[in-house]
């Protein structure tokens, strides 16, 4: 009979509108503070731009930094930072087995050159001769390779030296679930000892904002909480990197680590999205779960992203549960593939400290009077894709 591996998780890199790090996202969390987003840069869309950060203190080579594409090096940023907190930075003992999975959409338009040709091809005489020529000579050499979400993987292990095996998730929010699902499900079998799991989303660019606004309502002032955007509901797109270090505890404790908190499970799941099918998938998730939740003790930290039906859907569940439910994308916005690894850091913090951050809107509600040991991670897609993931202290 196998042997089932106790998975923990060792290290948390977050970077988001709130700040660097999860103890700055959780320190402007609980101050209760209204949300500080961008309302003017494409206006009259909100979005969730990030703070700043220093690339050099974990991308030293200004020649790596110039390659990659701005979601790249908020990527490879955050795994610095979740490598530095599991302190196997620069380990090569560790890093040379350490395995990685990677949860990314595709790359970066180039802006100007789409905008140039588009307003000069009005002028041309054959327009398919002209957009070919331009796009032979202005686009750079690397475009294309750019595009290609595996790129992420690549830079983290040309920076920070992690090259076991590499594996690479599409598909927005629901990448980021399989991910860390996939990393679980490999460490608890023995089949790996650690591994490094993210995932980073440019959210504020032009043409994330058209391409969305073509089929799904974007938010716009006035600025109302994630679960108060009225029937048609509304995304506000967010910049971020989050990435974490899970291992078993076997390995973890031989190399003298201590656990931020134990990943007790996950599921995943995915339905066509007609009426209601939201709410079975995720009470069916539920209730493989609440078996081992001490309803005193736990809490949910909620990945809902504003978008209709799926939002409505999963805050009728989560009232159902009886445990205090707490909505990030209010303070963070959405940041597709990076969504749920965001919050897996923030439940972390969660039960490290034993509090939760103040209600914001309709579906927020409930106190954590008691202390937290426990935290339910949600990740309900804004189109398609459900996930649960339980992850408590470790005493």
């Amino acid at each position: 009979m196998s042997t089932r591996h106790e998975v923990w998780i060792t290290g948390v890199g977050l970077v988001t509108a709130l700040g660097e790090g999860p103890e700055a996202n959780w320190t402007r969390l609980k101050t209760g503070e209204s949300p500080v987003f961008d309302d003017k840069t494409f206006s009259p869309y909100i979005t969730f731009p990030n703070v700043p950060i220093n690339l050099d203190t974990q991308i030293p080579k200004k020649g790596d930094q110039r390659q990659m594409e701005t979601w790249q090096r908020i990527g490879v940023y955050a795994a610095g930072l979740a490598l530095t907190d599991a302190g196997i930075a620069k380990n090569t003992d560790i890093l040379d087995k350490a395995d990685m999975i990677v949860a990314a959409g595709g790359g970066e338009r180039d802006i100007s050159v789409d905008s140039t040709i588009m307003t000069e091809v009005r002028k041309s005489g054959k327009s398919d001769a002209f957009v070919n020529e331009r796009l032979m000579s202005d686009l750079r050499p690397t475009l294309f390779l750019a595009q290609l979400p595996n790129l992420l993987a690549g830079n983290i292990s040309l920076v920070h030296g992690v090259v076991g095996s590499s594996r690479t998730f599409m598909g927005e929010e629901s990448s980021g679930v399989d991910a860390l699902r996939v990393a679980h499900s490999r460490i608890a079998a023995g089949q790996s000892d650690i591994c490094l799991v993210g995932g980073a989303y440019h959210g504020t660019r032009w043409d994330l904002v058209l391409l969305f606004r073509l089929g799904t309502p974007l938010l716009e002032a006035p600025f109302k909480p994630v679960w108060d955007r009225g029937p048609a509901g509304a995304l506000a797109l967010g910049t971020m990197g989050a990435f974490v270090v899970v291992e078993s505890r076997e390995h973890a404790e031989k190399r003298g680590a201590k656990p931020l908190a134990r990943l007790a499970s996950l599921h995943s799941s995915r339905n066509l999205r007609k009426p209601g099918e939201s709410e079975t998938t995720l009470r069916e998730e539920l209730a493989a779960v609440m078996p081992s939740v001490k309803k005193d003790k736990a809490v949910v930290i909620s990945g809902a992203s504003g978008a209709e039906p799926a939002t409505s859907e999963e805050k009728k569940v989560l009232a159902e549960t009886g445990l205090p439910v707490r909505a990030t994308a209010t303070y963070i916005g959405n940041g597709m593939e990076a969504q749920f690894l965001a919050n897996i850091v923030l439940g972390c913090q969660a039960v490290r400290e034993g509090t939760l951050f103040p209600p914001s809107g309709s579906g927020d509600h409930g106190d954590a009077t008691n202390g937290i040991s426990q935290a339910l991670v949600t990740s309900v897609g804004h189109w398609r894709g459900e996930g649960l993931a339980l992850i408590e202290r470790v005493d």
